[in-house]
């Protein structure tokens, strides 16, 4: 059984009632995620944000969460309902924020033409929402301490060119709701349908197309080029939105680490496969 402080447990059973089981759930990068069982009840998450440097924008980052859960809970996207936030830290020690599970199972493998235009089809829904309270405005990953080649990449040339891409304004956009970190690991699937769409602490206004670079860009490190085109495609015949390849090319610089530390993408045939997709998309600029 995973683990809950006396603290923490006390603070989610006086919302929930007597917690029966904790077990941990598996692929959280940034925090400590717990599916606990109340007696009687349905399972609900504990996010405890125990990851830098998260833990220490713990405080905003799991309020925006809960403040975007309960904006979109009379809506059609399908995300979790918060029921509790602990932002500060008072009784689990770290930022915590308690809502309801989303059903479903992650699945990077669900990359054909049905299972593509569902995505398309449940990030369409979030664009579509009109915002009810205020959201920051989005923020770039490829900061501009990223801009060197990595040690790793064929093709010098293509990632000073996106590099100087950076450097010059980007295109105009109508600010939208965007998740802001949407990819497959962030998707649940009930047989052929989207269960829930989970990690909401990113939330911002931003271009809609910045939402499918991520995740084509995550499709593409995983199937490859044509699969991450195919989610594009399947996005734009869905919302007749027209691509914006600099948003592109800023998701991929994105994936770069900051000097000194360690990219979190170490498997070779990995890397070249987001090579592979900057390339693809530095033909269209």
């Amino acid at each position: 059984m995973a683990h809950l402080s006396d603290t923490a447990r006390s603070w989610v059973e006086g919302r929930v009632g007597p917690v029966e089981d904790v077990r941990e759930l598996q692929g959280g990068w940034t925090s400590t995620m717990l599916a606990l069982t109340p007696e009687g009840g349905d399972e609900v998450v504990l996010r405890l944000m125990t990851e830098e440097p998260w833990r220490t924008h713990g405080a905003a980052l799991t309020t925006r969460e809960a403040e975007v859960q309960r904006m979109l809970a009379p809506t059609p996207v399908p995300a979790p309902r918060s029921l509790a936030l602990d932002a500060e830290g008072e009784h689990g020690g770290v930022a915590a924020h308690l809502m309801t599970l989303v059903p479903g199972e992650v699945d990077v493998d669900r990359v054909d033409a049905a299972s593509l235009e569902r995505l398309a089809d449940v990030l369409a829904a979030i664009h579509d929402v009109e915002p009810t309270i205020e959201v920051r405005d989005y923020q770039s990953w490829a900061w501009e301490a990223k801009h060197v080649v990595p040690p790793w990449a064929s093709d010098a040339g293509l990632w000073e060119a996106a590099f100087a891409l950076l450097r010059t304004d980007p295109p105009s956009y109508e600010p939208r709701l965007i998740h802001r970190d949407f990819h497959h690991r962030n998707v649940l699937w009930v047989g052929d349908e989207v269960g829930g769409v989970v990690d909401w602490v990113e939330t911002s206004l931003g271009p809609a197309w910045l939402d499918v670079a991520h995740g084509c860009s995550n499709i593409a490190l995983h199937h490859g080029t044509d699969a991450a085109q195919a989610f594009a495609d399947a996005y734009v015949a869905r919302t007749g939105r027209a691509p914006q390849p600099f948003f592109d090319v800023m998701d991929v610089v994105g994936f770069l680490p900051p000097p000194g530390r360690r990219s979190f993408i170490t498997d070779a045939a990995e890397l070249a496969r987001l090579e592979d997709w900057l390339r693809s998309r530095a033909t269209l600029l």
